[in-house]
C-alpha cells in the first residue's frame, strides 16, 4: 500500500477551528488564551486528545492521574499540543449490574468527544476490562490517528508467603471458606493481600487479554501491553506513546490503515495462544466489525484448532501470573514464537510491521511462554459449541476446567434468576450431584441486563463439602476472564428473547462434546415445539433512559453485543461537524 502524502499544518483537522480569520475562530483562539495558552503553543501543531478513564472509583487506573502528565510530556517533546479529555471510567469492580452494560456508552461518548472537538490524534488511556474495547471501538469509528496506552497489570498478590492471583484466587478461596477449609481470619488475609498495587488483574483475565489483543491488532507500541503498571517502564511507555502519536498524525496513520482482516486474525491467534478470557470473543467481534472486517465465531473456531496455548498464565496455567509473563519476554516473545503463523506484513501504530516489531524478541523462561511443541494445552484457549441449545453458538474454555467434563451428559438444574440460584447453592442439604448441569438463564445481553459476569455459577455448598470443585455449568451470561471451570457461556440466542435455552426444563438431559464442538438438550423436536408455543416473553427490563435504548439496539453475543446502529455498515458515514 502506498503511504499517503505527509500532512501539512493547514491540513490538520484542528486548523478548521483555529486557522480561519473569522469571528468563530477568534472565539476559539481567545478562549485558548483564556486558559493561559499562547498562540505559539498550538499554531501549526497537531492537537492531541488524551482520553483519560481515571476516576476515584477505578483502582485499575489509579496511576492515570499522573500518567497523563507523562503522555503530555511526550506530546510536547514531539511538537504537539496535548489536551486531556476525561471519559467515562468503567470500573469492573464497582459498576453494577455490570460494566458490560456501559461498554457501548463509553464507545459512543469517546467517539463524539473526538468528533466534536478540535483534535488531530488521540491517546487512549484504558485497560480495565471494558475500557480497552470501548475506546478502540470509538477510535475505529472516528478514524483519526490513535494509540492505546494500557494500564498494565498490577503486582503479584501475597498471603502467608503464597502468591495470589486476582480473581482466580478469590473464587478458589471463597470455595475453600464455604467448604470450611479456611477460617474467616484467613479469608481477611486473602482480601488484604490479593490486590496490592494499582493496575489491572495480573492473571490472564479480560484486562490482559484485551490489551494484548489491542497490541496484536497494531494499536499499542511494541511490547506495551505486557509492561507492569508499577514498573518505571510504564512511565516511559506513556511518554513514548505521546511522542509517537504526533508523528502518526503527520503520517496520517489512521486505524483504517492498521485494522485489516489479517490484523484481526493475528489478534485471534495471539489470544488463543495466551490462554485468553472468553470475553475476547465478544469484544473482538465488535471491534473487527466496526473496522468493516467480518470476523465471527467461525474464525475463532478455525484458529482454536490450529493454535495451542503456550502462555502458561493463570487461570489456564497453574502457576504463573502476568508479572512472570513480563519478565519471561512478554507479548513480543510470545508473538515471535507464533512468527510462522502470523501475518507479519500488517502495519502497526509504531509505523513498522508486525514482523519488524517482533524481530529478535526472545523468551527468557520456556515454562512461562512455552515452545509450540510443548504447549500447556494442545488447542486454543477457547472452543465454540453449537447445537439445539445454542444454534448461534456458545463458548467454553477447555484448558481451564476439569477435563472429565469435556464430554458429559447430565440432568439440568434450571434457574431463571441469580437470587434463586444463590439460595439453592448455599443449601447444604440440596440433593444435587456433580453429574448435574447447573443452568442460569435470563442473564444475557437483554436478560441480565447487560450480560453480567455470572457465568462461573457458584459451586453448590453440598458438593464442596464432598470435595468437588467443578461441575458443568451453563448460561447465556459471561464470566470473568480470571474465572475457570466447566462453564458453557454466551449461549445464543439468549433465553430472554426466546432462544432455545428458554425451553430447557429441570431434569432434561444436557450433553456436551467439546471435541465435536456440540451442545444439545436431549428433548424431541415435537416436545420443543410444544414448549415454544407455551413460552411467554419476560417483561422488559427498562421503560426509559439508557437502559431502554440498550434493550432496543443491543446485538446478541455472537455478533459482539454492539449497538446495531453503530455498525460500520449502518447508514452513511458521519460528516465532520459544521463550524459557523
Amino acid at each position: 500500500m502506498t503511504p499517503p502524502t505527509r500532512k501539512r499544518p493547514e491540513d490538520l483537522r484542528s486548523a478548521r477551528w483555529f486557522g480561519p480569520a473569522d469571528l468563530r475562530s477568534f472565539g476559539h483562539r481567545s478562549r485558548a488564551m483564556q486558559m493561559g495558552y499562547a498562540p505559539e503553543e498550538w499554531t501549526g501543531k497537531p492537537v492531541i486528545a488524551i482520553l483519560n478513564t481515571w476516576s476515584d472509583l477505578q483502582p485499575c487506573h489509579a496511576h492515570f492521574k499522573t500518567r497523563v502528565e507523562d503522555v503530555k510530556r511526550g506530546v510536547l517533546m514531539a511538537g504537539g499540543f496535548p489536551v486531556e479529555l476525561p471519559a467515562l471510567s468503567l470500573s469492573e469492580t464497582y459498576l453494577k449490574p455490570t460494566s458490560m452494560l456501559y461498554r457501548n456508552m463509553l464507545a459512543m461518548e469517546a467517539e463524539e468527544l473526538l468528533r466534536a472537538h478540535p483534535v488531530d490524534g488521540v491517546v487512549l488511556m484504558g485497560g480495565c476490562d471494558k475500557t480497552t474495547p470501548a475506546l478502540l471501538l470509538a477510535a475505529t469509528s472516528m478514524d483519526i490517528p490513535a494509540i492505546f496506552v494500557p494500564a498494565g497489570p498490577m503486582l503479584r498478590g501475597n498471603w502467608q508467603g503464597k502468591v495470589l492471583g486476582s480473581g482466580s484466587d478469590s473464587w478458589k478461596y471463597w470455595d475453600e471458606l464455604r467448604a470450611g477449609k479456611i477460617s474467616d481470619k484467613d479469608w481477611s488475609g486473602v482480601e488484604a493481600g490479593i490486590a496490592r498495587s494499582y493496575g489491572t488483574c495480573m492473571t490472564m483475565g479480560t484486562a490482559s487479554t484485551m490489551t494484548a489483543i489491542a497490541e496484536a491488532v497494531g494499536m499499542v507500541l511494541p511490547g506495551g501491553s505486557s509492561v507492569l503498571a508499577a514498573d518505571a517502564g510504564h512511565i516511559r511507555l506513556a511518554s513514548e506513546s505521546g511522542r509517537r502519536i504526533v508523528e502518526a498524525v503527520w503520517e496520517d496513520l489512521r486505524p483504517a490503515r492498521i485494522q485489516t482482516r489479517e490484523a484481526y486474525e493475528n489478534a485471534i491467534m495471539v489470544a488463543m495462544a495466551m490462554g485468553c478470557s472468553t470475553n475476547a470473543i465478544i469484544h473482538l467481534i465488535a471491534m473487527a466489525r466496526r473496522a468493516g472486517q467480518e470476523i465471527g465465531l467461525k474464525d475463532f473456531e478455525h484458529y482454536s484448532r490450529l493454535i495451542p496455548v503456550i502462555g502458561n498464565v493463570r487461570p489456564t496455567g497453574s502457576t504463573y501470573l502476568m508479572e512472570d509473563f513480563f519478565y519471561a519476554g512478554g507479548i513480543l516473545g510470545l508473538m515471535n514464537r507464533l512468527r510462522e503463523r502470523l501475518h507479519l506484513s500488517c502495519l502497526t501504530i509504531s509505523g513498522r510491521t508486525v514482523g519488524e516489531n517482533i524481530e529478535g524478541a526472545r523468551v527468557y523462561n520456556d515454562d512461562v511462554i512455552r515452545p509450540l511443541d510443548n504447549p500447556i494445552y494442545g488447542e486454543g484457549s477457547l472452543a465454540v459449541l453449537t447445537g439445539n441449545l445454542a444454534p448461534s453458538g456458545a463458548v467454553i474454555k477447555p484448558a481451564a476446567m476439569d477435563q472429565r467434563f469435556l464430554k458429559h451428559s447430565g440432568p439440568a438444574m434450571v434457574f431463571d434468576d441469580y437470587a434463586s440460584l444463590k439460595k439453592a447453592v448455599d443449601d447444604e442439604g440440596w440433593d444435587i450431584t456433580a453429574d448435574h448441569v447447573l443452568v442460569l438463564r435470563n442473564a444475557g445481553p437483554q436478560g441480565g441486563p447487560g450480560m453480567p459476569e455470572w457465568g462461573m455459577l457458584p459451586m453448590p455448598k453440598a458438593l464442596l463439602k464432598q470435595g468437588h470443585r467443578d461441575m458443568l455449568r451453563l448460561s447465556d451470561s459471561r464470566m470473568s476472564g480470571t474465572s475457570y471451570g466447566a462453564c458453557v457461556l454466551h449461549v445464543a440466542p439468549e433465553s430472554f428473547v426466546g432462544g432455545p435455552l428458554a425451553l430447557l426444563r429441570t431434569g432434561d438431559i444436557v450433553s456436551i462434546d467439546v471435541d465435536a464442538r456440540s451442545i444439545r438438550m436431549e428433548v424431541s423436536d415435537t416436545e420443543l415445539a410444544a414448549r415454544r408455543a407455551a413460552w411467554v416473553q419476560p417483561e422488559r427490563r427498562y421503560e426509559r433512559g439508557y437502559g431502554y435504548m440498550f434493550s432496543k439496539h443491543i446485538q446478541q453475543a455472537d455478533e459482539g453485543c454492539d449497538f446495531d446502529f453503530l455498525r460500520s455498515d449502518f447508514g452513511a458515514p458521519v460528516p465532520e461537524p459544521s463550524i459557523y
